[in-house]
């Protein structure tokens, strides 16, 4: 079983690369095969395979296979450890930067 920290690094590094990005956001609008993502990518089939498997291993998206074709789409509960990791930071920083600024204007009035 993975932790929620190797399920963000696998999250941040699949999405890292701008083409599994485009891949992604494309699956975003809906269910695609992969001769049809080939088509809208300027990519090969082989490249378009091996990023729609990093996708698939950081649990981004998954395949369905009918007859000779595989589709993909996006799978919504892959994003929920990055979803986490952005709450926790929001959170954090906010409630720090919200001290910080208290403070400077204590010092101010000092």
């Amino acid at each position: 079983m993975q932790t929620a920290a190797q399920a963000s690094d696998r999250i941040f590094d699949a999405l890292a690369d701008p083409s599994r990005r485009a891949l992604f956001e494309s699956l975003a609008r809906g269910e695609a095969a992969v001769k049809d993502l080939t088509a809208r990518f300027d990519i090969s089939q082989p490249a378009v395979s091996q990023h729609l498997a990093t996708l698939r291993r950081a649990g981004l998206v998954n395949g369905r296979r009918e007859g000779r074709l595989v589709y993909y789409r996006v799978e919504p509960k892959g994003l929920r450890p990055l979803v986490d990791w952005l709450t926790y930071h929001r959170v954090f920083w906010t409630e720090h930067l919200d001290r910080l600024q208290a403070l400077l204007a204590n010092m101010g009035d000092a």
